[in-house]
């Protein structure tokens, strides 16, 4: 929005040439992660007070680590604060013509939709379930699908017309259309390296990707503090790829794809930041307000579709490690007590509660120090990501 307005003052007289600095993505993007700070850090507090006489408390669970119980009642649904700060800087300072800014916007909306009418039915409802399981994968799947569809043909193509046009040229062709190098699988530390997946494979990875990453950081989302500045983190690395990408001269010079207009989520990358940091305000230990789901399966699916976009998959995989894991953690703790108590007619758990940043406190270690110590094992899967963008 502000970008069209100084283009607009720009043209009107040859004085305002100042406004030149608008069309510049790192200023944007500064100014963008400054935005969302300020608004999430005086938003914060009159959001929680409506939380909090909403009756939006987060139930503890009985059976889960004792020294949460004293959590119990504590308002959750802050995610509402995080897209609050995410969208409003974002509209204000991104390319709002730009088609990648638009998909990641729907996505992160779509999947804040599915985790606030989750949170609403535990807490407003009094449903301990929240939304079934699989109804929540199955709205979860229908917007990961229709993201991938919109995004195999924006990365292959440069303009709006040119993708519009691609999409109706593979329907023509009976959902038969090739396509270039840059929308297949890139290995990292490899150069030039792509391995070809089509439309079919493209859409089915995608898929696997957003709603993977959305679940994970979900899952993660169990301690003051863990989720939102592991979600800063990646996020903010994620940006970089953003601009290497989007930018003709430094994707050639580091032989990455050159995917056009990618570069203008750097803003809603630093957006996600600032926003993420003023949350963090609230959320640290002792914690205000929780995420809740409507913040958590939002901030992955947009991870998720970020990483898609710049063709870094397994670089995400790699930065997200911490979210890996913990996924990792649930499917193999109750994979296993299921086998094992089909089998033997009594489950046995691997660890002692999963997910596992769970299993860490039931070993002794105090909240701070699982939180804290994640974070510092993001940094250095962050660090290691980025190394990629030289060592090819």
């Amino acid at each position: 929005m502000l970008l069209n307005l100084a283009i607009w003052l720009q043209n009107l007289s040859p004085d305002l040439g100042f406004f030149r600095v608008f069309q510049y993505i790192t200023f944007r993007a500064v100014m963008g992660a400054m935005t969302a700070l300020l608004i999430g850090l005086v938003a914060g507090p009159f959001v929680i007070r409506k939380l909090t006489a909403l009756k939006i408390g987060q139930p503890i669970r009985e059976y889960g680590i004792q020294e949460h119980l004293s959590k119990s009642g504590t308002p959750t649904m802050g995610g509402v604060l995080i897209l609050i700060g995410i969208f409003s800087s974002t509209l204000l300072w991104a390319d709002l013509t730009n088609r990648f800014i638009w998909i990641v916007m729907i996505v992160t909306f779509g999947f804040g939709l599915i985790g606030w009418a989750d949170d609403w039915r535990k807490v407003v409802d009094k449903n301990p379930e929240g939304m079934p399981s699989r109804e929540k994968y199955l709205w979860q799947s229908v917007i990961g699908l229709v993201a991938a569809i919109c995004l195999v043909f924006s990365i292959s193509e440069n303009s709006n017309y040119r993708v519009f046009e691609l999409f109706v040229t593979w329907v023509q062709s009976g959902f038969d259309v090739s396509l270039p190098p840059k929308a297949g699988l890139l290995l990292p530390f490899f150069k030039e390296i792509s391995y070809p997946l089509g439309v079919l494979g493209f859409v089915v990875l995608t898929y696997l990707v957003i709603v993977g990453s959305s679940n994970a950081v979900n899952l993660t989302d169990g301690l003051d503090g863990l989720a939102i500045m592991t979600v800063v983190m990646v996020g903010s690395a994620l940006g970089v790829f953003a601009y290497v990408t989007g930018s003709a001269v430094y994707s050639k010079y580091l032989l990455l794809p050159h995917i056009s207009g990618s570069g203008e989520l750097m803003v809603f990358c630093a957006a996600m930041a600032g926003s993420g940091l003023a949350f963090l305000w609230f959320n640290t230990f002792p914690a205000q307000v929780f995420m809740g789901d409507v913040g958590a399966l939002a901030l992955g699916g947009a991870l998720g579709t970020i990483a898609v976009i710049v063709r870094q998959e397994i670089v995400l995989f790699i930065m997200g490690g911490i979210f890996v894991v913990e996924a990792l953690s649930v499917i193999i703790q109750v994979g296993y007590f299921k086998y094992t108590k089909r089998k033997y007619g009594q489950g046995i758990r691997i660890l002692r509660m999963a997910p596992l940043h769970h299993h860490f406190e039931k070993s002794g270690w105090k909240e701070t120090q699982v939180v804290v110590r994640f974070w510092i094992i993001t940094m250095l899967l962050c660090l290691v990501g980025l190394s990629t963008l030289k060592l090819r």
